[in-house]
């Protein structure tokens, strides 16, 4: 055999030799898992890291066990009240047993998105269109728990479902907006009139409180007034019982006769004469007063006879 024959099988024997380790040598990365099988047959599962095969002998599946989105494709879904409205969802998983998703099921995300339709329908036959509408979070919830407890068996974990849009029809959103334009217009009024309500009744109260406090300030000032008269006539009345009072103990200090006292009294009558007054007020002791009168009137009398009787005689 020659040096080039052998070269040419050195050459053939170095890339069998360089196609055995490229193909035995298989890399998993930190986020897949590796299924190994050996002839058809399941052999086992591995880490991330290098890992050796025996070349035509053994096969490996790599499995992503990041989280996955699944678009579901937008679909007619009948309500409880008989709306027809368009609806279309996403959904958010992960593989936990990467055996499952591989022998479990065949094409997983197509099973996933059969799946998600179907109980769509399911769930929002059982709303209305309002509750579908303004319940979404809880259409998620339901969607979420039915598609995990139907993946499990494929070793996939639902993460969360999330309706992406509902469309109702044209006519339904334009009947839909009335309403919520004319309860947004009673809603105005409603606050308005509770905002005119209120204003009168702070207004009504202000007034109360107003003539409230006009009328204790009346009643104080006529109170201080009446204080200050009474004050007054409480001054002057103790000023004329003194008055009374020294007159009272001088007249009697001066022990006056009872004939000056009737010359005082008739004094007190002319006065009381010359005033505007209709009536004339006598003192109580009018006995003593008359008696004193009548005594005065006969020296009057007998002064009279007197200087008669000298003119005869003159």
């Amino acid at each position: 055999m020659s040096i080039v024959g052998i070269s040419v099988i050195a050459v053939i024997i170095f890339i069998f030799l360089l196609i055995l380790a490229i193909t035995g040598i298989k890399v998993v990365r930190p986020y897949e898992k590796g299924l190994i099988e050996r002839l058809g047959k399941f052999k086992k599962e591995v880490d991330s890291g290098l890992h050796l095969i025996v070349p035509f002998f053994d096969r490996m599946i790599k499995v992503d066990m990041r989280e996955h989105v699944i678009d579901v494709p937008p679909q007619e879904v009948i309500t409880k009240d008989n709306v027809v409205v368009a609806v279309d969802a996403v959904i958010y998983y992960e593989v936990s047993d990467a055996f499952k998703v591989v022998y479990n099921v065949k094409n997983f995300e197509s099973a996933a998105v059969k799946l998600a339709q179907t109980n769509l329908r399911n769930v929002i036959g059982e709303l209305e269109l309002d509750q579908t509408l303004t319940s979404r979070e809880k259409v998620n919830a339901k969607l979420r728990e039915v598609l995990d407890e139907a993946t499990d068996k494929w070793g996939v974990r639902i993460t969360r479902v999330e309706l992406k849009k509902i469309d109702p029809p044209k006519d339904i959103t334009d009947a839909m907006s009335q309403q919520m334009k004319a309860e947004r217009t009673k809603r105005a009024a409603i606050l308005e009139a509770e905002g005119i309500k209120q204003s009168k009744i702070l207004e009504a109260e202000g007034q109360k409180k107003s003539a409230i406090l006009k009328a204790e300030g009346e009643a104080a000032a006529i109170e201080k007034m009446a204080d200050a008269q009474k004050y007054k006539l409480q001054i002057e009345a103790e000023g004329q019982a003194l008055a009374i009072m020294k007159v009272f103990d001088a007249i009697h200090s001066g022990n006056p006769t009872p004939d000056l006292l009737t010359v005082k009294y008739l004094e007190a009558l002319g006065n009381i004469a010359n005033g505007k007054a209709t009536k004339i007020f006598l003192p109580f002791e009018t006995s003593g007063i008359l008696s004193s009168l009548g005594a005065v009137g006969e020296m009057f009398k007998k002064v009279n006879d007197e200087n008669n009787d000298g003119e005869e005689k003159s």
